[in-house]
């Protein structure tokens, strides 16, 4: 793949992403902070560099000891439970459409059966069942609820994919089930399943920030959308303690924006009609362009009869 493939959404997304790694993977390395250790009293003005670069949150915690770490924790959630949803997703999917039959009627029940139950309200009953709810019971639990969707678009790509002729030249040849799906069908779906993997990462940071915030979030780790909740509870939007909800605001916005702002450009880069307006056409030699011919063009009369130009009387017959 040519860098020249590459738009300017796609460098802005990945400067964005890698930023983003850097606060959640770096960060705490740098801070060396306990994000729940007590450092400063109520909503601290944010004071210098060091724990109070943010100032305190309503416990007298650093909010950036608690930004880095709870940008960690989010980023692990969404990209566990990404990965896993994808996967189920993918297999559901691609074997729904390669066997067809029985088999494509039953897991396409199921995907229909989960697709009409609303994921928040089964991750919310799932969640609160849960006594101890850890970062990757919460992964776990948004990973097989979130799959349905890529599961359906994937069967639709291989039933088309089933068609063609090297499936047919590799059944023929007596190439095993999974080695087809592996080496002749998933190649013509991998440029779509990276690109609905940036968006199953992108939903579960955001459904994971929307648990924290009703106080269903990870009961032994900070993440952005537990600073939320305990600032939305404690009022700090009311007092004007900015720095205790605009930095993980701020954090989320981000995440989400380069993500999708990742995707789109990935969709750009995979699609040759969203390409094939931004090519350059070049102009064409001047060797090949035929001359016009001289005189008036023909024209047409009422009657449909074109008349060319009128001939040119030569001197030597009018004598």
């Amino acid at each position: 793949m040519k860098l020249s493939n590459f738009g300017p959404r796609f460098y802005v997304a990945a400067v964005l992403i890698i930023a983003v790694l850097l606060v959640g993977l770096v960060g705490p390395l740098v801070v060396q902070t306990d994000p729940n250790a007590t450092v400063g009293g109520l909503y601290d003005r944010p004071a210098g560099w060091g724990p109070l670069l943010l100032g305190t949150d309503n416990e007298g915690q650093s909010v950036i000891a608690n930004l880095v770490y709870g940008t960690r924790t989010s980023l692990i959630v969404g990209l566990l439970a990404g990965t896993l949803a994808t996967i189920i997703g993918l297999i559901i999917g691609i074997v729904a459409g390669f066997r067809g039959g029985l088999v494509d009627n039953l897991l396409s029940a199921l995907t229909n059966i989960f697709l009409v139950i609303p994921v928040i309200i089964v991750v919310v009953l799932l969640s609160v069942a849960l006594d101890n709810r850890s970062i990757f019971t919460l992964a776990f639990v948004m990973g097989i609820t979130s799959w349905p969707w890529l599961a359906r678009a994937v069967r639709a790509q291989t039933t088309s994919v089933r068609t063609r002729e090297h499936i047919d030249v590799a059944l023929l040849s007596g190439a095993g089930f999974w080695s087809i799906l592996l080496r002749d069908v998933l190649p013509y779906l991998l440029s779509y399943v990276v690109m609905a993997f940036v968006l199953q990462v992108s939903g579960a940071i955001l459904l994971e920030s929307t648990l924290s915030m009703l106080g269903l979030g990870p009961s032994n780790a900070v993440s952005l959308g537990i600073m939320l909740y305990w600032a939305i509870a404690w009022g700090s939007v009311r007092t004007g303690a900015w720095w205790a909800f605009v930095p993980p605001t701020l954090m989320l916005t981000t995440i989400s924006f380069s993500l999708l702002l990742l995707q789109s450009s990935l969709d750009e880069i995979f699609n040759p009609r969203l390409r094939r307006g931004k090519i350059k056409k070049k102009p064409l030699d001047p060797k090949y362009l035929v001359p016009a011919a001289e005189g008036p063009a023909p024209s047409l009369t009422a009657a449909g009869v074109v008349e060319g130009p009128a001939p040119v009387e030569n001197q030597e017959d009018k004598a």
